[in-house]
């Protein structure tokens, strides 16, 4: 996967349907990796680190408090989301792995999540419910026995 997959040079880079985010709004970090490379690890920096405000995503209230939510674990306190990447031992694959990962919290986000509607117990389990009381009862009926 490429940085571009998915983007427009208008836009910027489109994180889902009716979401994206001008180019220079993404901000890259590189660093030294722990993940794979073997000597060339430490002579290079791989690891990628992406930072976007929470501002510049620019989606509707209620999609926004979905992605607060999934990507709690990713924000800062001044509302930057943070994501990084080490994957890789590329510098490139491991900065579209970073966009990949913040297109599917935006695109988890988009998701109403499913009504849930109330459901009846159904008869076999009042049955087996009813079943367990009275089985309960006569063994506390049994221990009840008389007095010594």
């Amino acid at each position: 996967m490429t940085l571009d997959a998915g983007a427009s040079p208008v836009a910027g880079v489109v994180l889902g349907p009716g979401v994206a985010v001008a180019r220079d709004r993404l901000r890259f970090q590189f660093s030294s990796s722990s993940g794979p490379g073997g000597q060339n690890v430490n002579k290079r920096a791989t690891k990628c680190q992406l930072r976007v405000h929470l501002i510049d995503l620019k989606m509707r209230e209620d999609q926004l408090r979905r992605f607060i939510d999934l990507a709690a674990g990713h924000l800062t306190d001044d509302g930057e989301v943070v994501i990084s990447s080490d994957v890789f031992r590329s510098q490139e694959r491991n900065k579209s792995e970073t966009v990949l990962r913040l297109r599917e919290l935006v695109l988890r986000s988009l998701k109403a999540p499913k009504v849930r509607r109330a459901t009846k117990p159904t008869y076999g389990s009042r049955q087996r419910r009813l079943e367990t009381k009275k089985r309960r009862g006569d063994v506390k009926r049994q221990r009840a026995g008389g007095e010594d």
